[in-house]
Formats: structure tokens, C-alpha cells, sequence
């Protein structure tokens, strides 16, 4: 196995740029439910107790997650479990209606413009403020309960790569990865006995895990790691980290990760029985809490066998242009293709390699899953939860 130093920095400037992020992050929230009470008041013309209502139950559920997260800090598992399922559940349902509303907004937007350049009046084609409440919530009703089913339903996704550094005598290797699947408060035991049924299924030869395993304070995951302990391929679990497992803590969730049966890959390379070579990599979010390892993919990747196939594990789906050739598969997550469609299209934007299986040059390939569980809200919509089976064969073989 390669080793590699891990570059300790002062983490308080990053933090306090993370902190930052995480106060516009708030406001930008904040201003969602300023949308959505403005929405409600026009339609119901609220009086002063229902108003005065209605901005607390907002004011609690914008501040559910710093609540979940001072809960969890302080043992309050009860409490965190509680605003947790409730918090992140309205934030899903808050994000359905203000698309969903927004869509109406946006044909009003198109009448008014209508009527501005024919120097009409098209004022009877908008919908009354009750219809424009009325249907984003049924639309949000639907897209939920529909959701909140299709984030259980784990999809097998499978890909088939050729390869000439496969050996004959093996034929077919079978890799399984998980990603993103953030065992915490609301993803349990339910959820993670579903991922592994699709696991055991595709019978792997090696399980891997590109990141966010654990979301979260984790202190009492009491049975999980026992459940992914249950999971034993012939050639190993390897695993790296995400950018939860520096939110959850690292020791903390390097402890479960080891606990699970999982080798942790951080800025390291390990060659499997003379088979595949397995390479992973640190998430960049441990640079902000000091934490990171340092290594340039292209150095890690250039002093391994290059008559063996090389699978890289990274957690962000960012290809490294210095490292292509180096590695046959980059294996990444971390997107959830959105997770609530339309977030895919926002994502996008930031990740242009989204989700599924993208051919890069110089003879390399990047998969990214979907990943396995949720964040946050406990729903997708249009972005099905995935186990991903690669099966690795000869080039030779039909």
C-alpha cells in the first residue's frame, strides 16, 4: 500500500468560511419561507393569530437543523431524531411547493408580458391567488408521497467494462459500489437491509463504498456496523471519505467505516491479489477542517503497475486531467443526481458529469451513482436510489 503524508493546516479560516456558507445557505432559506408565507397570505388573507401561527411553525422548521445538530451534540438522540424526520421532511415539502409554485408564477409572468406586447388585457387567463395555492400543494402531495416510496426502492444498476488487464484465468471480476448512503437519524436499519439485499444479490468480489457512509453525529448506530460486517467478498470492502464523514466527525466515522469491515483508501493504493489495483482519495472538504490528505492523484497513480486495472475511488465526480490514462474507472457519488428533480438541473451546473457512465479520454471511464440512500429529506423524485454492480471482463470475451 502507498503512503502518502496528511497535511495538517489551521482549520479556524476555514471554518469560519464554512460557518459563512452555512449562514447564506440559512438566509437563503429563510427567504424561501418568505416566499411561501407571502403565497399563503394572498391566497387566505390571514389574520394575526393564524399569521402569527404560521411564521412559528416557519421559524421552527427553518431552524430544525441547527436544533437537530445541537440535539445530537448534547446526547438528545429523542429530540434530534424527532426535528430530524420532521425538519428535513417539511424542507422537501417546501422545495416541491416553491417549484411547483413557481411554475405558476412563471405562466403569470408570460400572460403579463402577453398582454404588455399585444396591449391586451389578459388578466382573466391568471389564476386566481387560491388556485395558485391550491395546486402547487396538491402537486406537492403527489411528487412527495410518490418520493417517499421511490427513495426506498433501490434500483440494481449494472455496467459491463472491457478490459484487456482483466486476467483470462479470472474472466469476470465483480465490483459493487454503495455511495452516499448517510446511516444517521433517519437513514437506519430498514433502509440499509434493503441496499444490502441488492448487494448480497450480485454476489460481489469487491464491495466499495465512494464516501458519505455515515451522516451526522453518529454516536449510537448501534447494529449497522454489524449488518454491513454481515457483507464478506472474496477480495475485500474498500471505502474513502466524503464530505459527511468531516461533518460527523472523522475519528468518529473512520471507527464505523473500520468497525464495518471496510479498508479506508486515503491517498493510498493497494493491489488486490494480484488482480486490480484499488486507489482512493481524501474528499477536498477535509481541507476545512485541517484534515485532508495531501497527494496529487497523478503522483499516487504513476507509480502503479500499469498492466493492472487501476479503479479510483473519489468521492466528487471531478476528473483530475493530469491523472487521465493513470486509472482505467473513477468511481465517484456525492450528487444524488439531485436527488428531487428539478435540483438535477442544479446540480448539473456544478457537476457536468452527474450521474451514469461517461467515457473520458485516454482510455479512462467515470461512473457516478446516484447513490444509495438520501440527504435530508427522506425522498427523491425522478432520481431512484442505486446499488451499481460493474462487472470487469476480459476484452477477449464475448
Amino acid at each position: 500500500m502507498t503512503g502518502v503524508h496528511k497535511k495538517q493546516t489551521s482549520a479556524e479560516p476555514q471554518v469560519a468560511a464554512m460557518i459563512f456558507f452555512l449562514l447564506i445557505i440559512l438566509t437563503l432559506y429563510s427567504l424561501l419561507h418568505v416566499y411561501i408565507f407571502y403565497k399563503i397570505q394572498g391566497a387566505l388573507t390571514l389574520g394575526m393569530v393564524a399569521a402569527s401561527i404560521v411564521i412559528f411553525v416557519m421559524a421552527l422548521m427553518i431552524s430544525a437543523p441547527v436544533m437537530v445538530h445541537v440535539s445530537e451534540r448534547n446526547g438528545l438522540e429523542v429530540l434530534a431524531r424527532l426535528m430530524s424526520c420532521l425538519g428535513y421532511t417539511w424542507m422537501g415539502l417546501a422545495f416541491l411547493f416553491f417549484f411547483s409554485s413557481l411554475a405558476i408564477d412563471l405562466y403569470r409572468l408570460i400572460v403579463y408580458a402577453g398582454g404588455f406586447v399585444l396591449r391586451s388585457d389578459l388578466s382573466p387567463l391568471n389564476p386566481s391567488p387560491q388556485f395558485a395555492l391550491i395546486v402547487p400543494l396538491l402537486v406537492t402531495a403527489v411528487i412527495a408521497s410518490y418520493g417517499f416510496f421511490e427513495a426506498r426502492s433501490i434500483r440494481t444498476e449494472t455496467l459491463t467494462i472491457k478490459s484487456q488487464k482483466i486476467p483470462k484465468e479470472i474472466g469476470m471480476l465483480t465490483i459493487v459500489q454503495i455511495s452516499d448512503i448517510h446511516l444517521g437519524l433517519i437513514v437506519r436499519e430498514d433502509r440499509l437491509k434493503r441496499i444490502l439485499r441488492e448487494v448480497r444479490q450480485a454476489e460481489p468480489d469487491i464491495l466499495v463504498c465512494t464516501g458519505d457512509l455515515v451522516d451526522g453525529q453518529i454516536d449510537n448506530l448501534t447494529g449497522l456496523a454489524e449488518l454491513l460486517q454481515g457483507i464478506a467478498p472474496k477480495y475485500g470492502k474498500f471505502a474513502i471519505t466524503g464530505n459527511h464523514e468531516f461533518f460527523a466527525g472523522l475519528d468518529q466515522a473512520l471507527f464505523f467505516t473500520r468497525n464495518a469491515g471496510f479498508t479506508i483508501l486515503r491517498g493510498e493504493a493497494v493491489t488486490v491479489a494480484g488482480i486490480i489495483t484499488i486507489a482512493g482519495v481524501d474528499d477536498p472538504t477535509g481541507k476545512h477542517f485541517g484534515l485532508f490528505t495531501q497527494v496529487s492523484e497523478r503522483a499516487l497513480l504513476s507509480g502503479l503497475p500499469g498492466d493492472t486495472f487501476t479503479l479510483l475511488l473519489k468521492h466528487m465526480p471531478v476528473v483530475d486531467k493530469n491523472a487521465l490514462g493513470l486509472f482505467d474507472l473513477q468511481l465517484s457519488g456525492h450528487t444524488h443526481d439531485g436527488q428531487i428533480f428539478p435540483f438535477s438541473l442544479i446540480t448539473r451546473v456544478f457537476f457536468p458529469k452527474n450521474a451514469g457512465l461517461f467515457h473520458l479520454p485516454s482510455d479512462s471511464c467515470l461512473y457516478v451513482s446516484r447513490g444509495s440512500g438520501t440527504w435530508g429529506p427522506p425522498i427523491r423524485f425522478l432520481s431512484p436510489p442505486e446499488v451499481t454492480v460493474i462487472r470487469l471482463v476480459d476484452r477477449c470475451e464475448q
